[in-house]
């Protein structure tokens, strides 16, 4: 009975959760609703507990969406008669501030990381960040292109030895683009041009959870002391700073304090300063006063060369090169869900004894190619290919054979085939009511032309990255 409890309960919270991401949207959600793990439930008092993985996000989702989520309980079944939030029983308690330690014990962050702290702990200096610095994301493992090549030399500068043009570095992007990697690689760069710099990496949550913290505890002046000691600060997730007045007013004072004294300072968000929630104007000032880069979507070159350069650790595993195109191609929301994608289908292969193949990629891929599908229409492949070679519109079904013509509409055939779903026989249904075979000769000549024709290869690729954006 217990166990059948539990399996309903699990249900009820799919159904909730799905709701609430519906009505918070994707962001919200993955960022405070998706991490509620199930607690127990009392019949005798209708309580039912839901567990955070931390005090600062349970008491957020405590203040934002108690009484939302109580709401859906109770519709969703009577017997809950509340919800009460807390911090997960099981989670690790925050090592407490060693503020009195002797001088000997205050190290550098950078040498208490090279010393093998398992978390990469701060607490000589004030700080419980249990994030270090990744040796993996350094500069050299950092793939630039158009997209991202500003804020790559931008990151690159901030790091030298010389002193920068520009201080704070706010670096741009959304989700999966690389302005954490950038950030990690700032700091191991930094720390072998300044061996005994003191360097300090957190997100703007955890900056809050030591605020509030120190301040609890009446260590505040240690606290700045402390945080104002660094050389270089990087915050990540700036977004997050919102609400907590006294934190951001806290942030706002030690920018002024360390850019006074020629301090280093990097922030990334996955947004501009100007678009940030619940933040005061004058730390909104602080935070654009430097250089404001942005790092777009990659493109599909970019895409493909990420992949190129993730191959090297495969060898000698070969993948063919029309399945990194593929990936490329369709992966394209952001460059981490591109490489997972790789990294599963090398998995895969590996484990089961299979080559890496085109129907294999389709096959395993499924969730996240589907996630990455943008709905292009044939008419907009039409209208798209009409344009790049100047022809009306309504030559596409016409039966004129004139090249000029023919051309164009043998490239849409074969665009329509591979950005859409359709059948041969709907595409030639779209032009003019064509005989599927001539969708396939079609298709065949293009794919040929592809490989002897520098021009059509040209052409084809210009008109996938326009259809693509």
């Amino acid at each position: 009975m217990e166990d059948q409890e539990a399996l309903d309960l699990a249900a009820d919270w799919a159904d909730i959760s799905q709701g609430l991401r519906k009505d918070l949207g994707q962001q919200m959600h993955s960022q405070w609703i998706k991490p509620i793990q199930l607690g127990s439930f009392c019949k005798q008092s209708g309580t039912l507990d839901l567990f955070l993985p931390t005090e600062f996000s349970a008491n957020w989702v405590q203040d934002r969406f108690l009484d939302r989520l109580s709401l859906a309980w109770k519709i969703a079944r009577s017997e809950v008669k509340s919800v009460r939030i807390q911090v997960h029983p099981g989670r690790r308690k925050m090592a407490d501030l060693n503020l009195g330690s002797s001088p000997t014990q205050r190290r550098a962050a950078n040498d208490r990381m090279q010393s093998g702290d398992p978390l990469g702990s701060l607490s000589d200096v004030g700080f419980t960040s249990s994030v270090g610095l990744d040796p993996s994301l350094t500069f050299a493992a950092f793939v630039t292109g158009t997209t991202n090549v500003l804020a790559f030399n931008a990151a690159e500068r901030m790091a030298k030895v010389e002193k920068p043009q520009f201080s704070p570095l706010y670096l741009k992007a959304a989700t999966g683009q690389g302005k954490t990697h950038l950030l990690h690689a700032i700091g191991h760069a930094y720390m072998q041009a300044h061996p005994r710099a003191r360097i300090f990496y957190c997100s703007a949550e955890r900056f809050m959870i030591e605020f509030v913290q120190a301040l609890r505890q009446n260590a505040m002046i240690e606290f700045k002391a402390r945080l104002r000691g660094f050389d270089l600060l990087l915050v990540d997730d700036i977004q997050f700073i919102i609400g907590k007045a006294s934190a951001q007013e806290e942030l706002l004072y030690t920018i002024d304090a360390l850019l006074a004294e020629g301090k280093r300072l990097v922030f990334a968000a996955d947004r501009a300063p100007q678009a940030l929630d619940g933040v005061e104007q004058r730390l909104l000032s602080r935070l654009s006063m430097g250089l404001v880069a942005d790092i777009q979507p990659a493109d599909i070159e970019l895409r493909r060369a990420i992949l190129e350069s993730k191959l090297t650790r495969f060898a000698p595993l070969e993948v063919p090169s029309d399945v990194i195109e593929f990936l490329a191609r369709t992966i394209n929301r952001n460059v981490r869900e591109l490489v997972g994608g790789l990294n599963k289908l090398i998995a895969y292969a590996q484990l089961t004894g299979q080559e890496v193949s085109l129907q294999l990629a389709e096959e395993q891929l499924t969730d996240i190619l589907s996630a990455n599908r943008r709905r292009i229409t044939i008419d907009e492949i039409q209208r798209t290919v009409c344009q790049f070679y100047r022809v009306d519109r309504s030559e596409m079904s016409s039966k004129r054979r004139a090249r000029a013509v023919v051309r164009p509409r043998q490239v849409a055939m074969y665009l329509a085939k591979v950005l859409t779903p359709r059948s041969y026989p709907e595409i030639g249904r779209k032009f003019g009511g064509r005989d599927h075979s001539t969708v396939i000769h079609a298709v065949r000549l293009i794919e040929d032309l592809r490989q002897r024709d520098a021009d059509m290869d040209g052409d084809v690729r210009s008109l996938l990255r326009q259809l693509e954006s």
